[in-house]
């Protein structure tokens, strides 16, 4: 890799994309591609692969996807999974078949079982039953996982996967149901406060524990990693279980549901009272990954949650709440 090395990124205008945009151009690469989904649908399996074959990229980073939080993973479940394995196999299969020599495919914790071990390895992978709210998302991108695996065990070329935990940060979705569980609380407060509630109901009990990583944080991680890790070298680092061999990127901390509210209750300043609606469901009991391979490849988390929450609530701010008039 070098400066000049062209590199495209699918989704580079959503949340991970936009993140992996700013730390290429901090970095010094100069010939970064995107296109917009108006200009590009990646669900067409002919315009993808024409676009591909005229840029000619070196690089491709897979962030494109369809997501979501529990409400619209559950609800969408056909969507979440026709289209993300659309999505990906266009991208995956026609830079193979182009030549791309190197591709990194972005995963999601999603993929581990629900009752995994804590933190979970990598080699927990299809241990376990999934979590059957987002069991059609998880088992697109497992599909994506095993895709690339084969294409670089086959044909020898440098492409690998990565597993990041919950992201959040600039550029986030902040939509009121189909949001994940930060940016809608976020937005949750921001309202509450600018509308002088009482209270701010919150789904679930308060007791599942999350890991959530600051968006440039995880697109460094990814970029240290595009830098760094070379063809052959997944099948020598550890653990890696019947051929499987990605890395998980997470902060290495969790937090309970409870006290995520309250952390972005204080960056609102929101001074009502938190209530939990038990009826509503919890999700996964608790995930968090193992980050254990991705310290020994170099890579570390820079940016605190209090640090991270407080970024984000005045992006929205700036960005998002604005244009809905409110304010605090």
């Amino acid at each position: 890799m070098n400066n000049s090395s062209k590199i495209y990124i699918p989704g580079h205008r959503g949340l991970i994309g936009s993140a992996l945009v700013r730390n290429l151009k901090t970095r010094g690469y100069s010939s970064i591609i995107g296109k917009s989904r108006q200009d590009l649908d990646l669900l067409n399996p002919n315009k993808t692969k024409e676009f591909i074959a005229a840029e000619k990229p070196d690089v491709v980073i897979v962030a494109a996807a369809l997501v979501g939080g529990i409400h619209a993973n559950n609800t969408y479940r056909s969507e979440f999974i026709y289209q993300n394995l659309q999505i990906q196999n266009n991208i995956i299969w026609s830079a193979h078949e182009l030549g791309v020599q190197n591709l990194i495919f972005l995963g999601s914790s999603c993929i581990y079982p629900r009752q995994a071990p804590q933190p979970m390895p990598e080699g927990c992978l299809l241990t376990g039953p999934l979590e059957y709210t987002n069991r059609p998302y998880a088992i697109a991108k497992i599909a994506g996982m095993e895709l690339v695996n084969s294409i670089r065990q086959q044909f020898g070329r440098n492409y690998f996967s990565v597993m990041p935990t919950n992201l959040y940060g600039p550029g986030d979705n902040f939509h009121p149901e189909n949001s994940h569980v930060l940016p809608a609380l976020i937005r949750r407060f921001v309202e509450a406060k600018a509308q002088n509630a009482l209270e701010v109901v919150i789904w679930g009990s308060g007791t599942p524990l999350r890991e959530f990583l600051h968006v440039d944080d995880c697109a460094d991680a990814i970029i240290h990693l595009m830098e760094t890790v070379k063809v052959g070298s997944l099948e020598s680092l550890p653990p890696a279980r019947d051929g499987w061999y990605h890395i998980n990127i997470g902060s290495g901390s969790e937090v309970s549901i409870a006290e995520l509210a309250q952390t972005v209750s204080d960056a609102v300043g929101f001074k009502g009272k938190l209530i939990f609606d038990r009826s509503k469901p919890d999700g996964t009991p608790r995930k968090l990954m193992d980050n254990t391979l991705l310290k020994n490849l170099g890579w570390g988390p820079k940016i605190t949650l209090k640090e991270g929450v407080s970024a984000t609530v005045n992006w929205y701010l700036s960005n998002i709440a604005s244009t809905d008039t409110l304010r605090l």
